[in-house]
């Protein structure tokens, strides 16, 4: 029985990413964007100059992953890659202008991503609590 539970648990998980992820590939198209690209900008928006191996551990990536990705934002002019001023060795990573624009048009958009989780808000105080603590335990669990 306690097996049939695991997989019930594991297939709602999957089925709640896979769904959100869903609605975030939508939302990242709609500006020209892949869910990763939109990813990278926020997290970059978040931390300005940041290095290569920061933002891919940040992102839970690696290093050559983000660096392809940051090749496509550099074409699309998004981001730009600049010396750090620190350390005339190390490279950086900026939005330019239009990256920030770019930011800001998905953030001022209609985000189907941003409207779905805000009604979760909606949800009882108690009830969110509660799935925290149960989502704290099974992470718990699934890191020993």
């Amino acid at each position: 029985m306690k097996n049939v539970f695991n997989n019930e648990i594991i297939n709602s998980f999957y089925s709640i990413y896979m769904q959100e992820r869903k609605i975030l590939q939508s939302d990242a198209e709609r500006v020209g964007l892949t869910v990763v690209q939109l990813r990278a900008l926020y997290k970059i928006s978040v931390r300005p100059n940041v290095r290569l191996a920061e933002l891919a551990e940040r992102m839970k990536s690696t290093n050559s992953t983000i660096s392809s990705v940051i090749d496509r934002l550099v074409d699309k002019e998004l981001v730009e890659r600049k010396t750090s001023e620190n350390d005339r060795r190390a490279i950086t990573i900026c939005l330019t202008l239009k990256g920030e624009e770019k930011l800001r048009e998905f953030q001022e958009s209609k985000s189907e991503t941003v409207q779905k989780l805000q009604r979760i808000n909606d949800l009882p105080a108690e009830d969110i609590k509660r799935l925290l603590e149960i989502h704290q335990k099974i992470l718990s669990i699934l890191k020993d």
